[in-house]
């Protein structure tokens, strides 16, 4: 049946055939599907990740504490391999009911604090540690307006547009044109933004630029879903000079490899227990 003959029934059922790369993994019910519990290492903070965009926005987050010599910001990554579903799994379950990575234990508070959803932790953390978000309201506020802008932004950028155009197993003209005509959309939202401010909240890096630079700057860098050509990334030009200064620091240098598996050997760091196990990629 050809995509224009398509209509959908009166009740939706799962096709267990859907295929693509996640097709065997996403199931229209919650709650864990066996039994394991979670590793617990040393650190006051435990985070349950995978390197994907939004596991970058915490680790980051966490080596720019850490630069700072927040000491309290110590943290063990533990890998969380959602392509063999251990976010399913009863102790991730316990942690985030919503299976998705990333997922954070706070283990200074008695019971521990969980934390879910990665914009929520990134918050979480800014305020416990009084970094990365300003205290006066108005910048403040400017911070968050961009914060929760990604949050409901990226769901576009990484379910719409990087699944139609990338992922899934058929190419449908309506669905790709679709979903670039809003990523163009956005970036070049952060275009013009960036044209009268350094950093995207203003003159100050925050939690927005963590937030935003492993989806956006990682697109506009080419290293998502191989489309930077198709979508001009590089007409966007205050976009690629930030994208560029972020990408320098140190901290982004180090939380961007972390919990990843994939990519050059030099990129990887599958789980992250101490400061030292940078040394042997060089950072």
């Amino acid at each position: 049946m050809s995509n224009n003959d398509y209509q959908p029934a009166k009740v939706w059922s799962e096709n267990k055939g859907l295929g693509g790369t996640w097709g065997s993994i996403n199931r229209p019910t919650a709650g864990a599907r066996s039994e394991a519990s979670l590793p617990v290492g040393k650190h006051p903070l435990q985070l349950y990740s995978m390197g994907t965009p939004n596991g970058q926005k915490v680790t980051i987050l966490l080596e720019e504490l850490l630069a700072l010599n927040v000491q309290g910001a110590e943290y063990d990554a533990h890998l969380i391999r959602i392509g063999e579903s251990e976010q399913f799994t009863s102790g991730f379950v316990a942690v985030n009911p919503n299976s998705k990575i990333p997922a954070l234990l706070d283990t200074t508070t008695v019971p521990g604090t969980r934390v879910f959803e990665s914009g929520a932790i990134l918050l979480y953390l800014a305020e416990k540690f009084g970094h990365f978000l300003p205290k006066e309201v108005a910048g403040r506020t400017e911070v968050l307006n961009w914060l929760f802008w990604l949050q409901g932004a990226a769901p576009y950028l990484g379910g719409g547009f990087g699944h139609f155009y990338h992922y899934a197993p058929v190419k449908i003209e309506y669905a790709i044109d679709r979903f670039t005509m809003e990523a163009k959309r956005q970036l070049d939202l952060l275009d013009k933004q960036l044209a009268q401010h350094r950093y995207i909240a203003g003159d100050e890096y925050s939690i927005a630029d963590i937030a935003i630079w492993p989806w956006y700057g990682a697109l506009v860098q080419g290293l998502m879903y191989e489309a930077a050509e198709f979508i001009d990334a590089a007409s966007y030009k205050n976009l690629v000079r930030w994208t560029t200064e972020v990408a320098q620091r140190p901290a982004v240098k180090r939380g961007r490899i972390v919990n990843r598996t994939w990519g050059a050997p030099e990129e990887q760091l599958p789980e992250r227990h101490d400061a030292s196990d940078f040394e042997k990629l060089g950072l």
